[in-house]
Parts: structure tokens; sequence; C-alpha cells
């Protein structure tokens, strides 16, 4: 019985999972409005729950039969059509018919919940902001996945990086079987906290079965819950539940991952999955590194220096723990695209960092692509990062941070059409990741193409509105289209002073309203002259002032600026376009003309 009193309960959810985990049936009702958490729906699933309504008990009984009858067969008995009531004044010797009446209601009532698994829709979910994938929608593969992050069932519900973490690695093991499309973990990730229905996720990231469950850490105990649904007819393929000391974690996610891949029917190579490369059998430092993937991935200066704590105490404890150091040198690389270090000094570290991690760890393709990456900012060696990201495809096509510096160094070298392959490639397998679609609507906008560029930044927009670059880009393809009042409004809904200042001076100055372009000009110097010339040379080279514009992008170059390998194409830098200076500088550039 289901009530608000209920459903805030420690103790019922206990017995839900405790039935649930014995494979007891349930039946729910629910006796009033309460909202049922997320893991209460995880673990009615199979049965579903009824709501009892206005109408009370009596009411809710006739329209349970009602609705039994509506999906019994011809030919097959059914029950008097008269709305169902208990006499209150009925006499002991008819209390056996009326038990044997409520029993027949009671397995009426389950076969219910079973045709409505199968027969009915599931409950709606409370109206959700809409996730929009970038494009193509590829047709859906039988042979494909989403691992949903698990919910931390612990009592104190202090264990979320645990449930994160154990969802990541079933994610990366399963990643490793061949003939599996498997969605990376920023798609997968992005429902956490989101009350939306499995089929509607499912559409959106275009896989055909979804993993589900539960962690709860007791002591030195954990128990995992895990149940894999294909979602064409939400069919429970399999489902387990795993009772394991703490310290045998790794062997309980490979188990996790095998039975799952036999029951998906994947030939697996080699025999079992095994633990992902560049690992650590340490649990210390383990939990360590699960602890900084959440602030990794929330990309603000605070969060990345607390995934930088966390992974140097983890490649402390085992220095031989690979993908600990290669998520340090990402931390290292993000801080300084964000501007939070200089790129020397931010690339600098994450060089020695990956090569670092490729010494105890040769085949992580992660490292390979932050290598990758290095090479194109630091050094414009353009040859060197396509090796890098060739060693870094040679070792696993699918992995979405090689597949993303690959796009870069293609898009840097005027590669249009091998650059959107790359980025499309990458939102395959990872189709909510926002990177791979802000750096798709960027190759839409330096390859000219305006209309899928603002296309694409809306989508991203639609997404995440917060995202640090979607209006500054989006701002720029609807200066480019023509419409300079539209673009203004636009950027001038970001709330971040530094990323308007990137383009609010020449968006005042194509408005006419020159005085306060003057003056944002003053302050984008003042704020970025020192860390991304580059930006600064874009707003001389709009005003046509070639030699300022000029002088500012040499002033780039010493800085090794991050926005250097995007100048091919910009269309702000488009009167430089026949100065022999330009062109002298896109040679010392190695970039086509």
């Amino acid at each position: 019985m289901l009530s608000q009193q209920a459903v805030t309960s420690a103790h019922v959810g206990k017995e839900i999972e405790r039935a649930s985990s014995k494979r007891r049936r349930i039946i729910a009702l629910r006796t009033d409005s309460a909202a049922l958490p997320r893991a209460f729906e995880y673990f009615l699933s199979e049965s579903q729950w009824i709501d009892v309504g206005s109408g009370g008990i009596e009411a809710g009984a006739a329209k349970l039969v009602d609705a039994i009858r509506s999906h019994l067969t011809p030919g097959t008995s059914s029950l008097p059509a008269k709305t169902l009531a208990v006499d209150r004044k009925v006499a002991p010797s008819q209390w056996r018919w009326v038990a044997i009446a409520s029993a027949a209601v009671v397995a009426m009532a389950f076969a219910y919940f079973v045709a409505s698994r199968f027969l009915l829709p599931r409950h709606a979910p409370a109206e959700q902001p809409t996730i929009t994938a970038a494009p193509p929608t590829a047709a859906i593969i039988d042979k494909s996945i989403a691992v949903l992050p698990f919910t931390d069932m612990s009592e104190k519900h202090d264990q979320e990086y645990m449930s994160d973490g154990i969802a990541e690695e079933l994610l990366n093991l399963l990643a490793q079987a061949p003939g599996l499309k498997v969605i990376a973990r920023t798609s997968s990730f992005a429902f956490k906290g989101r009350a939306v229905d499995i089929a509607e996720i499912a559409k959106k990231l275009n896989v055909a079965h979804v993993l589900e469950g539960s962690v709860r850490k007791s002591g030195s105990k954990i128990r995992i819950t895990a149940q894999l649904i294909r979602t064409a007819d939400s069919t429970h393929l399999w489902s387990e539940t795993f009772d394991r000391p703490l310290k045998d974690i790794f062997a309980v996610q490979d188990e996790i991952a095998g039975a799952i891949a036999q029951a998906l029917q994947i030939q697996l190579a080699g025999g079992e999955l095994s633990h992902r490369k560049g690992g650590t059998q340490s649990l210390e430092a383990y939990q360590l590194y699960l602890r900084a993937l959440g602030p990794s991935n929330q990309n603000t200066g605070p969060s990345l220096d607390v995934a930088g704590a966390y992974l140097e105490q983890a490649v402390k404890i085992d220095p031989g723990f690979g993908l600990a150091w290669s998520q340090l040198a990402w931390v290292f690389s993000i801080k300084a695209d964000n501007g939070f270090t200089s790129a020397t000094e931010g690339y600098g570290r994450a060089r020695q960092l990956a090569q670092h991690a490729l010494q105890v760890s040769p085949d992580l393709a992660e490292a390979h692509g932050i290598l990758e990456a290095a090479y194109l900012v630091l050094d414009h060696n353009w040859e060197a990062a396509e090796q890098e990201g060739q060693a870094a495809l040679a070792i696993d096509r699918s992995n979405w941070g090689a597949l993303n510096s690959a796009g870069r160094l293609a898009r840097a070298l005027g590669r249009w059409d091998e650059a959107e392959r790359q980025f499309q490639l990458e939102l395959v397998r990872d189709p909510l990741n926002t990177y791979g679609i802000w750096n798709l609507g960027l190759t839409y906008y330096v390859a000219g193409r305006f209309a899928d560029s603002e296309r694409v930044f809306r989508q991203l927009l639609k997404l995440q509105p917060d995202f640090a670059w979607v209006r500054r880009g989006l701002a720029k393809t609807l200066l480019a289209q023509g419409k300079p009042e539209e673009a203004l409004a636009e950027v001038q809904q970001e709330v971040d002073e530094g990323e308007r200042l990137k383009v609010l001076p020449v968006l005042l100055q194509a408005v006419g309203r020159q005085a306060d372009a003057d003056i944002a000009l003053q302050a984008q110097t003042a704020l970025w002259g020192d860390r991304r010339a580059s930006v600064v040379a874009m707003t001389y080279a709009y005003r046509g002032d070639h030699d300022h514009a000029l002088e500012w992008l040499e002033r780039a170059y010493q800085q090794k600026d991050i926005g250097l390998p995007i100048i091919v194409g910009e269309p702000l830098l488009k009167n430089l376009a026949d100065d022999p200076r330009y062109k002298a500088f896109l040679r010392k550039m190695n970039l086509p003309e």
C-alpha cells in the first residue's frame, strides 16, 4: 500500500527491494498522489502499480475487472459485468465464497499487472525538458545497449560515486565486446535524475537494450541488482542480484558484463571479458578514480581542481593505474580549453601525463587522443598529431575521444568532409555528447554551412543551455547569415562575461553601435589579450584593421593560443583573405591558405 507516508519510509523501500531480489511478486496499490521515487519504479517495473483514485477501493475494483475482461480472449469465460462490492453484512456461512471471490480478484489483479506490463502504457513520468540528439538518426541495431546510472540505495545515499562508477565500468567492459554498440557515458548518464521513460531513453540514444540497476553498500558488503531490458517491448531479458564483499567489486563487474553479453548472444573475443585496460586492482585507488569522474564532467574551475586532487591520490596509491593518469591529463587539457590555465601550462602538463599513462598502459586510446590534441595546440605539428590519432583509432575505432581529436585535426586542415564524418561517428556512439555536438556545429560554421551550423547549435542549446560556448557559436552563425540584431540578442543572454566579450565587440559593430563596440573592445583586450589573443585579432579583422589584426595573430602564435587551429574558414577573418601577410602567417603554421 503506497501512500505518501509509505514512500518516504526507508523500511518500505528495503522491503520492496528484498521482495524483488527474492523474485516475490509485488502488487502495489497507490492510495494517494504520492510521487514514487526512481528506486520504487525500478523494483516495481515487473508489476507496475494501480492508483485507487477518488472513487475508492470499490470503484477501483470495478475498473480492474473491466480492464481484465477487455484482455480475455474470445470464448474465455468472463466475470459478471456488475460492479464488485463487498456486503459488510455477509453471513458467516457466506465468508467462504467471499474468500474465493477475493482470491479470484487478487489472481486477476496479478494477471492485470502482467498484462499491463506488455499491453498497456507505463505511467507517464513528470514532464521534463526535452533532450534532443544531433543528427543523423541511424537505424537501431539489435546488438546495442545503453548502461544507465545505477541507483544508490545505501541507507545514507552517500555512495552515488560508487553506483555511477559501477555503471561506468560495466559500460567500458561491454564496449570491449566485438559487434556490440555501447553508448558512451556522456550520453547514457545525461538522463540521470530525470523521470524519463525507458522507451523514450532508448529512442533518444537509438539502442535496442537498456541496462539499469541499483547499488547498496553496507560496511564491507555490497549488493548490486541489475536488469537488462529489451526496449522494443519492455521485455526483461535478464535480472540478477549479487551480494558480494566489497573487495570483490571487480569480479562482480566482470560477472555482470558476462551475463549481459550472454543474454545478448554476443560472441566474445578471447572468452570472458576481462577488467578494462589501464585499470587497477586497488580498491582504494579505484574509489578515488570514481570520485573524480563526476567533478571532471562538471567542467568548472573548482570541480576540475577537485577531480585533479582525487586522481593525484589515486596514482599515488597505484602508480600503474593508467586510466587515472590519462584522466588526470584530460583534466589539465580541459583547464586550458576553458582558459583556466594557459595553453602552454595546461597542454604541456597534459602531454607529460598522457605519455606516462602510455608507459604504464600502452593500449590506452584516450592517452593517444590527448597527445594528438597537444600536438595540435602546442606545436601545430599536424603530422605528429595525425600519427597519434591513427594510433588511438587503431586501438579503439569507436572511442569518442579518439574520434573527437581526429575531427579537430581534420577541421584545422580544412578537410571539412572528413571532420564531419569523424564527429558524426563520435555521435553514433555518444549521441548526447555536448563536446561532439559543439564540434559538429563548429565544423559546419567554418565550412560555410551556416544553416546546418545554426540547427546543431540550437539543438545543443536545448540540450544544455549553460554549455560554455554555445551562445557564442550560435551568435557568430547568425551574424554570418546576415542577422546581426538576432546575433546580439543571443549573446547578450550569455551569463559568463568572458564568453560574451569574445564576440560582443564584433556584434555591437555589426549593429552600428560604434561607441559601445569600442568600449567592449577595450574590455575584451584587457580580459583576453594575455591568454587568447586570437579573439582580439578577429575583432580587428572584422573592422578591416589589417595591421592590428595581424599583430594580434602573431601574439596568439607566441601564446600557443588554442584558437589558432580553427582559424581556417573563420568568417570573422575573411577580410584578411587577400592580405599577403595573412597568407604568410598561414604558411608559417602549415595551414592551407
